[in-house]
Order: structure tokens, then sequence, then C-alpha cells
């Protein structure tokens, strides 16, 4: 099983989704890799590398988990993936080039706009999350 970190980045009451090359809307998130302290650090890690926004601010208390599996060179994978809630009042995005586009969006729209049910999912739970603790 592969197992990523990702997060659900607001600024100021929207949410960054990526466009990957094949099109889909998702949230940033990788892999963990060695070197990795925690997976609060393979989160921002691979934030850092997939849009260059490195000063966030984890919010305490919100975590969840999605597990799925897909179909990658004809070999079904399983993947578990944690996510965090960050903050940042970064604005601008240099996407890598694992990338096509990104938006910033506000929370019902990033529902609409995330391609794959699990990220709903984990995009409705931060929102309650976030609505809860005054972050929306």
């Amino acid at each position: 099983m592969e197992t990523s970190c990702g997060v659900v980045l607001v600024n100021f009451g929207t949410i960054l989704l990526l466009q990957y090359p094949q099109g889909h809307w998702d949230l940033p998130k990788g892999h963990i890799e060695a070197n990795d302290s925690d997976n609060h650090a393979t989160a921002a890690r691979e934030l850092a590398e997939e849009t260059g926004i490195s000063e966030i601010e984890f919010i305490e208390g919100f975590e969840s988990e999605t597990n799925y599996s897909f179909k990658y060179k004809g070999k079904r994978t399983r993947k578990q993936v944690y996510w965090y809630l960050a903050t940042t009042e970064k604005i601008t995005v240099k996407l890598s080039k694992e990338h096509r586009d990104y938006m910033w969006l506000d929370w019902e729209l990033a529902l609409d706009m995330a391609t794959h049910a699990e990220t709903k999912g984990v995009i409705k739970e931060a929102m309650i999350f976030a609505n809860n603790h005054g972050l929306s």
C-alpha cells in the first residue's frame, strides 16, 4: 500500500486545488520520504514542492484519512492518504511540473470542482471543522 500526506490549504476563506496532468482536480499531496520527520513534515514538503508555498500554519485538531485504489500501468494500487488543514497568507503559486493549473476557490466551489469523491469528502470535513473553529 502506498502512503501519502496532503494539505487542505486555506487562504482567507478560499482553498487551493491543483489540476493534475490527467485532468483531475485534487488537493496537494505526495509520498512519505525517509527523511521526513512526521506526516506534517511530508505534507509541508509536498506542498512546497508542488506550489512553492512553504509559509503555512497547521491547524491543530484536524486530521482525515482516505483510502482508495487505482490502476497505474496496468497494476491495481491501494493508497492511503493522511490529510491536514493549514492556513497561509501566500496566494502566489509556483506550479511544479507535476501539475497543469491551480485555483483558489471558496469551499462550495472547491467541492464542485474536486474530481474524486474522496477529495470531496476531505474538503467537506475540513469545511465543517473550519466553520466550527472560525477559519472559514
